[in-house]
């Protein structure tokens, strides 16, 4: 039986190691960094610390290997507050990196290797099912093989939890998968990925919210695509919105897609309607983007509802849920 706000998020984990840079280095140019960071990432991993910081019961599923990187990321997670008993170890492999490099523009550029991630097979969530069917919601991203995704999906609608699926990278997901997506989060990019806003005629928010609500009950039961600095849009049977992103001065986008998720799939899960949660995680990712790194910038939940205009006498009156 489900839990309610219960997140359990089937994801990918990564060590990310950052450098900082004046501007990116041109094909076959070196240049020097004036920082340098290494700190936990994977979508997987970075939106269930959003979910988590913003208030959600989140359990991680995921792979590691038995290295070095796989025990910083371990404890990492603990401390977080994060259970850790849902992620196995790989013998065989090395636990997943990012190699990312940011701009002083806050803008960066980042390389994957998969790793201990790869092993997160159909069997590997086959062996969750019982955790799955306790979850309120199921949040999984497109780093992980594509069969994987599907198996998710599949379990998640025999559960008769709600499933998120944020659809980066771009997967070939099978048809099926995409319409169990409650909402699909994608960025404008991967939106067009999916046939969604091919022929807008522009990139305003109400242009992708039209997009956006064009693409409900034929693409995805529901659509949130997120639109940077913009802020994002949301559309389902019940209507369509656009969010507006306050004005902030960004340090570092890294991880912000992965804290709007996170935070988007925890209010989700709470029972707040989608136009209200893609509010709050707009505030989530516009906090996310004023600090460096990935996980340690994802803000508290009195924060992000600060930053949405809301406050502690508005939760209790229950404005946060539906």
């Amino acid at each position: 039986m489900a839990t309610p706000g219960r997140v359990v998020v089937v994801g990918s984990l990564n060590v990310d190691s950052t450098s900082y840079v004046a501007s990116f280095p041109a094909p076959g140019e070196t240049v020097l960094s004036h920082g340098f960071q290494v700190a936990l990432g994977g979508k997987g991993s970075n939106q269930a610390v959003a979910a988590h910081v913003v208030g959600a019961s989140v359990e991680l599923v995921a792979r590691v290997g038995a290295d070095a990187a796989g025990d910083y990321a371990l404890a990492t997670l603990a401390r977080f507050g994060l259970p850790t008993d849902a992620i196995g170890r790989d013998a065989d492999g090395p636990t997943g990196v990012a190699q990312i490099t940011v701009a002083d523009s806050g803008e960066n550029t980042i390389i994957v290797t998969g790793g201990a991630n790869r092993t997160m097979t159909p069997e590997v969530v086959d062996a969750e099912r019982e955790r799955i069917a306790a979850a309120a919601l199921v949040l999984t991203q497109g780093e992980l093989p594509v069969a994987t995704i599907d198996r998710i999906a599949a379990l998640a609608a025999q559960a008769g939890a709600r499933f998120v699926l944020n659809l980066a990278p771009p997967a070939p997901v099978a048809v099926a998968t995409l319409r169990l997506a409650d909402p699909l989060v994608v960025n404008e990019h991967e939106a067009r990925a999916v046939g969604i806003g091919t022929d807008a005629a522009g990139t305003s928010l109400e242009d992708w919210r039209v997009a956006a609500a064009s693409a409900v009950g034929t693409i995805a039961r529901s659509v949130v695509v997120t639109l940077g600095s913009a802020g994002a849009v949301a559309a389902s049977a019940g209507g369509s919105w656009a969010a507006p992103a306050p004005r902030v001065d960004a340090v570092d986008t890294t991880g912000a897609g992965d804290g709007f998720t996170g935070a988007l799939a925890a209010f989700l899960a709470e029972g707040a309607a989608l136009e209200h949660a893609v509010r709050f995680a707009v505030a989530a990712g516009a906090l996310a983007v004023q600090a460096r790194g990935t996980v340690d910038s994802y803000a508290p939940r009195d924060a992000v509802l600060r930053m949405a205009g809301l406050d502690a006498s508005d939760e209790r009156d229950g404005a946060v849920s539906e």
